[in-house]
């Protein structure tokens, strides 16, 4: 009977510290957490831990499990790193929750992040074996920003090493992504490790970057939303660059709902972003309220056949024009084509080669293990594939000056090209402008002559508009494919609007079937 007392008396100790009432939750869980996880939202993870239905610890093992189950095994090798404080920090949620009742935008979202921001407390490399080892002292303006709204970081995704690739997603760190819908093919670049994971349902949600193409062009091969914001939108800092004057960070998720919830907590001037000290008086209360399943009524869209045409293949051009007769059947009003005036001289000579330049800047100013770019290619340290870009940063390497090689409120070619854009949306009385994301379906791993049909490189980049891509369907070998909408300055509203109201109407995503819901933590195959 003493024995039986002194029983009691530690069990209630213990029924006061951190995890404890976690740990007794776990084991009468009402639902299967890896059935909550797999193509899981951020309303409905929230919704079963209030529920009751879950905890945040096991929310954020399930993902984990199903990280070391597939990623591996399945060579999708999406991940670099977990974080070994994630189940720690699901606890503290947990804790919060059962003292406070409330919930913080992001509270318990798992998030994948792309391996060039800088994560305090986890490596950061760029995808380079010569930033092995480095551990940033703070987090990236953004990463502080999910963490403060009640995101987990879960694990940091694999991505083209320093970001040079639109087409692959290949480091010297972690090797190759596969396309987890088909894994003999690519999942496009840099962002693929993010849009790979995120499509997997390894995480909730995913940050990538986007320079040319790296957050829209890997969605669209992985049949997610990712939104390129406007130049300005969203802080930068802390993120290792490829051309600042380009670089976007930004969302990729499985619905538009949940990149919307995810800009919100982006969104914002930072002092250590100077660009974004643009955004000021043009950020609304919130993004949310613009999610109109109806939106599409009554709303002029135009078609950029200057792009869609570009020697397109058959099922993904078939897909487009599905996509507008979806579109007119919902209410919109199409205008095809739209022609902008001058097109193929002002989208010249946009690009410069001021990698080196930024590049430099980042490594000193965060105590990086080399010290600029003439060191990286000295160490050896590196993919071959990315030798010439590395050779050629150097030999091309330009800095900016007044009007040219700045950002896209200074350039005076990208002010030029934007206003010709911008002009022919307001001549033709359009909300947006549409596009297949890419003309071709993912090439082949290995074959760098498939590479080609790109559309995201060619405006947003330069005349910092905001573009969205959302899934368009499915085309060759279970291979999606993405429809993108381009937006004016600052017009993320209008943006929101008209992709969710296209993704409600036409519900095109679908998990990969490669990566079923686990039974009791094990693979038992497809279903």
């Amino acid at each position: 009977m003493q024995k039986f007392f002194r029983l009691l008396f530690i069990l209630s100790v213990f029924s006061y510290l951190p995890g404890y009432s976690q740990t007794i939750k776990k084991k009468v869980a009402t639902i299967d957490p890896q059935q909550t996880v797999v193509e899981a939202t951020i309303a409905g993870v929230q919704q079963s831990i209030k529920e009751g239905k879950c905890s945040c610890e096991q929310i954020v093992e399930a993902y984990l499990k199903r990280i070391a189950a597939y990623d591996q095994p399945t060579k999708l090798n999406s991940i670099i790193v977990t974080n070994p404080n994630a189940l720690i920090t699901a606890r503290l949620l947990d804790n919060e929750w059962q003292r406070t009742k409330k919930m913080r935008p992001l509270f318990c979202v798992p998030v994948i992040v792309k391996d060039n921001y800088n994560t305090a407390g986890i490596q950061t490399t760029a995808g380079s074996l010569a930033m092995k080892g480095f551990v940033p002292a703070k987090d990236a303006t953004t990463v502080r920003k999910v963490i403060d709204a009640g995101a987990i970081i879960l694990a940091k995704s694999n991505m083209a090493e320093w970001a040079f690739s639109p087409m692959v997603s290949i480091s010297s760190i972690a090797g190759e992504t596969l396309n987890p819908y088909n894994l003999a093919y690519v999942p496009a670049g840099s962002s693929g490790g993010t849009a790979a994971a995120i499509a997997a349902s390894f995480g909730l949600v995913g940050l990538g970057t986007d320079t040319g193409n790296s957050i829209r062009g890997p969605s669209s091969h992985n049949s997610l939303v990712g939104f390129r914001t406007t130049l300005g939108l969203i802080s930068r800092e802390g993120i290792a660059p490829l051309y600042l004057r380009n670089d976007v960070a930004g969302p990729m998720t499985r619905t538009v709902e949940d990149a919307t919830k995810m800009l919100e907590v982006l969104a914002g001037n930072d002092p250590a972003d100077s660009l974004t000290a643009n955004s000021k008086g043009k950020i609304p209360a919130n993004y949310t309220q613009f999610l109109n399943p109806n939106a599409l009524k009554g709303t002029r869209i135009g078609v950029l056949r200057l792009l869609s045409e570009r020697n397109p293949d058959a099922q993904v051009k078939d897909l487009f024009e599905k996509a507008i007769a979806d579109l007119k059947s919902q209410g919109a009003e199409i205008i095809d084509p739209i022609e902008i005036p001058n097109f193929d001289s002002l989208r010249q000579n946009q690009w410069c080669s001021v990698f080196q330049h930024d590049i430099n800047e980042y490594l000193t100013t965060y105590g990086a293990p080399v010290k600029d770019l003439k060191e990286i290619i000295a160490s050896g340290k590196f993919a071959p594939y990315i030798l010439n870009n590395l050779n050629n940063h150097v030999k091309n390497a330009v800095t900016t000056t007044a009007t040219t090689c700045t950002d896209a409120y200074h350039d005076s070619r990208r002010i030029a090209y934007r206003n010709a854009v911008q002009g022919a949306m307001d001549a033709y009385h359009v909300a947006a402008l549409i596009y297949p994301t890419w003309n071709n379906p993912p090439a082949k791993v290995g074959d760098f002559a498939g590479y080609k049909g790109d559309n995201s490189q060619i405006i947003a980049p330069h005349t910092g508009q905001p573009a969205f891509t959302l899934p368009m369907g499915f085309t060759y070998d279970n291979l999606p494919a993405g429809l993108q909408f381009l937006g004016r300055m600052y017009d993320e509203p209008t943006l929101i609007k008209l992709t969710y109201s296209f993704e409600q109407a036409t519900k095109h995503r679908k998990a990969p079937i490669l990566f079923p819901v686990l039974k009791n933590g094990i693979v038992t195959g497809t279903e």
